[in-house]
This record gives C-alpha cells, structure tokens and sequence, in this order.
C-alpha cells in the first residue's frame, strides 16, 4: 500500500506512546508492519535523500500532537503520551488529523501564531487556514518544500535549454567550454578554448585536457538539436573517429536526447564515453552554477539533540 500521510500515522504513534516513552527510531519499523510496507517503500527517500519519507513523516506526526498536547518530550530524544493524550486514546478514536488537533487550544494558538506575519487574513477565516501548507492533508512541510524545489529546478532546466537553442552554435560550444571547466577540466577558460572546437577531426569537435598537466584528454563532440534525438550512427561515427585518434574517452553532449539504441551501444565499448542528454546537460549547469546564479537561499534549521543531551 502506499506509505501513509502524516495525518494517519498520528493514532499508531499516540498508541505507541502511551504504553512507554518512546523514540521514532523505535517504532517506525513496527509501524510500517502493521500498514504492510514493501522493502522500497520503508527505504523510499525524500527528493533530497536526507531522510526517507515514513521517518519523516512520523517526525511531523509527533511535533503536532506535541503542539496539540497529546504527547510530551521525555528524557533526551524520547516522547510519551499525555494524559490529554491518553484520554483521547479512551474515547477509542478512528483517526486522528488535523481537524482533531485543531480542537485543542494550544494546537490552534500555536498555528495561528506561526502564520500571524505571512497572512495576517488567514487567521479570520477558517477556510483558508484548513488549506494552508502547514496543514496540508497529506504532505508534510518538508515535503512541500522539496516538491516546490523540484518543480522550479525543472522550470529553469527547461528554459536553460531554451536559451542555448536561442543562441548560435558558437555558443553553445562556449556553453560546453565553461561548463567543463567548472567541473576542473581544461585549466583554465584560455586552455580549454583553445582546445575545444579546434582539432577539426571527423565525427569530433574538440577534444579537452582532463586535468590541468594535459596528462590525459578528452575528445568532445556537440550537437545542438531542437527536436529529435541523436542516434546510434551518429555516436557510432564518433566512436569511429576516437579509434582513429588512438583516443579512449569521449564525451556527446547534445541539447536533445539519445536514442535507446545509442545508449545500449556505448555500454560495452573499449572506450570510455559518456553520453549527456539536454536534462543532464542542465542538470550539470545548475550544478556547477553555469548559466544560473543564485536569486535567494534559505536556511532550514533542526534542534540539535547532542546540544540538549545531558550527560548522566
């Protein structure tokens, strides 16, 4: 099944708090028992693969029974129930969500509050505060978070690619030029200018020192595509020219894709080559900060629990 939302892991953790104090360690494999999660669904990540999903998930189940009343930091890390808590576990409940919560006073003191200086209207109207992210139905916060930051970098890997289709070949070579040497191929910019786009050898438009000696180099070859995707003959033929060169690595970049066929065919190859498609080619540009610069940052910080541990 799939993993549960934060709102349904509330009444197992309640439960399991009320019998002893407990940590969330403790009782996430006990609970992905009971709701019968495969192997992949215990280890599946959050997008920025910090923390898998059901750990999170518990960890804000916990903080907003905590902010509810139902369960109370014990010794260190550990949590246990409330007598507010195990009361509401008498009254046998079939689930506990965010409508519940919001029936405890210090749920809702402490939710008005944390949206009091974002918006100020939605503490007048109960609508608007239901659909708030902070009590989204299913998603935690974390969870918002990275999905709004997967959907801008897929929105600026997008237009990434559309700005180098805007511009000339030239340019994208350039575009080539900086990116590996933002990754420490090539030297300097001066080095690897001169390298890339120069050799004039078939099937190959460049060829780059792999590390600033020259001891070792790699042959390029750039194909700017709008639509389409690049082939098996195509990178046979580049194959071929890195043969003829005495070379043993090579990279295709292309602002398209790769033909299935193409990829199977460089997998078994004395040579080394690497293949970069349009979505790795920005992938790698929003990388290493080519083409893109940073328009804000923000800082999200966790209680440091080595911090509050005393020692016995």
């Amino acid at each position: 099944m799939p993993i549960p939302d934060y709102q349904t892991l509330m009444l197992p953790l309640l439960k399991a708090a009320a019998i002893t104090d407990i940590r969330v360690p403790e009782v996430e494999e006990k609970i992905a028992d009971d709701f019968g999660l495969t192997v992949e669904e215990r280890k599946t990540l959050l997008p920025s693969g910090r923390q898998n999903v059901l750990a999170n998930r518990l960890h804000w189940a916990k903080f907003y029974m905590v902010k509810a009343g139902l369960v109370t930091s014990a010794k260190g890390t550990r949590f246990i129930a409330t007598d507010a808590g195990r009361h509401l576990l008498s009254t046998n409940p079939t689930k506990i969500d965010n409508e519940l919560l919001r029936q405890y006073p210090s749920f809702q003191e402490f939710y008005t509050s944390s949206n009091s200086n974002s918006d100020k209207t939605a503490q007048k109207n109960s609508d608007e505060v239901t659909s708030t992210p902070a009590l989204a139905a299913t998603t935690t916060p974390e969870e918002q978070i990275e999905a709004a930051h997967l959907a801008v970098q897929s929105a600026l890997r997008a237009e990434l690619l559309q700005r180098i289709l805007q511009n000339s070949p030239s340019f994208f070579e350039q575009v080539i030029v900086e990116l590996l040497v933002a990754m420490g191929y090539g030297g300097s910019h001066q080095n690897a200018t001169m390298q890339l786009g120069k050799s004039g050898d078939g099937g190959v438009d460049g060829v780059i020192n792999e590390d600033r000696l020259g001891l070792d180099r790699v042959y390029v070859q750039a194909k700017r595509y709008k639509d389409g995707t690049v082939g098996r003959p195509d990178v046979q033929g580049f194959v071929g020219s890195l043969v003829g060169l005495g070379a043993t690595k090579g990279v295709f970049v292309t602002t398209s894709s790769f033909s299935s066929q193409a990829s199977e065919y460089v997998k078994n190859l004395s040579q080394r080559v690497i293949l970069i498609d349009g979505q790795r080619l920005a992938d790698l540009m929003i990388e290493h900060d080519v083409g893109v610069r940073i328009s804000r940052a923000i800082q999200f910080k966790r209680i440091d629990e080595d911090f509050f541990s005393e020692s016995e």
